[in-house]
């Protein structure tokens, strides 16, 4: 059966009108989205061109550390749904802890031809630099890390890698030629910019944990419903086509 993306108890907030002192939303969204939000962003703004929309990318770890300490945001997009469960049992979210994706990682290079890499590859000696997002406190740099360790090269790997703050950050590191390859999020791959630079191989799933991903309106946007609708609009079929587009699995598929 599938599942809503939104709870019956919003439908309330939703009835509600949008008044122009609402009518401004601040997004903390894991950098995997950024091209895929770009799109939604435009499209619910058609709906809704009262509304000033702004989108912040980063790492999802250092959001939901920045959410617990009161920043500004009305909604936070984490590429790792463990984050806003965390935060929703400290009590700082308005909603219900919402799926919306399960993300996937690849092998990405613009010198080299990923299609035709493994990860054991990343242990020759003629690929000197890889880059990663930081396992620290990025989601997919965490399943890169697992992957690597799964596929038995982690050790040889490691002295190779350079670190982005976030998974966006690690493929600039390969755009700019600073890392030959990089394991980067599917839906970044495959955005027009960089498929125009280079190939990516998918990683198998089963190297890694799920990269199983959530949201929530955070408490400081209680009383702001175009938090609620944007959160609606996130389960409506233009939304979940532009996801599907950009290599996300639904998260009840």
């Amino acid at each position: 059966m599938r599942r809503s993306l939104v709870p019956l108890a919003l439908l309330f907030l939703l009835c509600a009108p949008i008044t122009a002192a609402a009518a401004d939303l601040r997004i903390a969204a894991a950098a995997d989205l950024k091209y895929a939000m770009d799109e939604i962003v435009a499209r619910f703004a058609e709906a809704h061109p009262e509304a000033k929309v702004e989108v912040i990318y980063g790492s999802s770890g250092r959001f939901r550390a920045q959410v617990a300490h009161g920043a500004p945001f009305d909604l936070y997009f984490s590429a790792d749904i463990e984050y806003p469960r965390s935060l929703a049992r400290d009590g700082h979210a308005a909603s219900e802890v919402i799926p919306y994706a399960v993300g996937r990682i690849v092998l990405w290079s613009t010198r080299l031809d990923a299609a035709g890499l493994a990860l054991a590859d990343l242990a020759k000696p003629e690929i000197r630099r890889v880059a990663i997002a930081n396992p620290r406190h990025a989601p997919y740099g965490k399943r890169a890390q697992e992957a690597l360790e799964a596929a038995g090269v982690w050790d040889a790997v490691r002295p190779k890698l350079v670190f982005g703050e976030n998974i966006a950050h690690a493929a600039q590191f390969v755009e700019s030629g600073a890392a030959e390859v990089g394991i980067i999020a599917l839906a970044l791959a495959i955005n027009p910019h960089l498929r125009e630079q280079g190939a990516y191989r998918l990683i198998d799933d089963d190297l890694h944990g799920p990269l199983e991903q959530g949201f929530i309106v955070t408490r400081r946007a209680a009383d702001n419903p175009l938090a609620f609708a944007f959160a609606a609009f996130l389960s409506e079929p233009p939304a979940r086509a532009i996801m599907a587009r950009y290599g996300f699995m639904a998260p009840d598929a």
